[in-house]
């Protein structure tokens, strides 16, 4: 009696071992094993974005030294604009800013501003601060050079069970003191996928 009262905590620990769900494992950012889907963006398809066009900016004008920067030798600034959200979900856009603005400060010809953005500073406090010491050291405020901007638009179709998605990413860099647009770029990322007939 003794022993099969012991046995009965053992076998339910072994039966819900046996029973525990699926083990979760760290997959690289860039690897093909990550989860998609056509029902939203996934974060493959902000790199794949970012990664498209942050390339093109650099060949196009950055390595060939075609920004001007307002300030004698110092980089460009660039300021984010707005990036417009025209998709059904809602989205993270810092996920794709932020991997070009990283790339373009690494290539040491371009600097962001995180006090002058579109919907206000995004570091609060450095904007305070910038402000103290302009009025107190009575200097000149340092205007971005360019400005940032772009849309994500989405549009989904079907046909029997194959659903499809398909997600254009659009930017613009602007000359500020032209009001011109001098680079501008698009990546759209399609996916397909099925749904059974019969579901929930």
């Amino acid at each position: 009696m003794k022993t099969r009262f012991l046995g009965l905590p053992l076998l339910a620990a072994l039966l819900g071992a046996g029973c525990s769900g699926p083990k979760t494992t760290y997959v690289d950012p860039g690897s093909s094993r990550l989860v998609t889907t056509t029902e939203g963006i996934n974060i493959q398809d902000f790199s794949q974005a970012a990664d498209t066009m942050v390339n093109s900016l650099i060949d196009q004008l950055v390595n060939p030294g075609a920004l001007r920067s307002g300030a004698p030798n110092q980089p460009a600034l660039l300021a984010i604009s707005r990036i417009q959200n025209n998709t059904g979900q809602q989205l993270e856009t810092d996920l794709l800013v932020r991997k070009i603005r990283v790339a373009l400060l690494r290539t040491g010809k371009v600097q962001t501003s995180t006090t002058i953005a579109f919907g206000g500073p995004e570091d609060p406090l450095a904007a305070e601060e910038l402000a103290n010491n302009q009025f107190f050291n009575d200097r000149p405020t340092r205007r971005p050079d360019y400005t940032l901007s772009g849309k994500i638009i989405e549009d989904r179709t079907r046909a029997g069970n194959v659903r499809q998605s398909a997600y254009i990413f659009q930017l613009a860099l602007t000359d500020v003191r032209e009001g011109v647009a001098v680079w501008e770029d698009e990546k759209t990322i399609v996916k397909q996928g099925s749904r059974p007939t019969v579901g929930f």
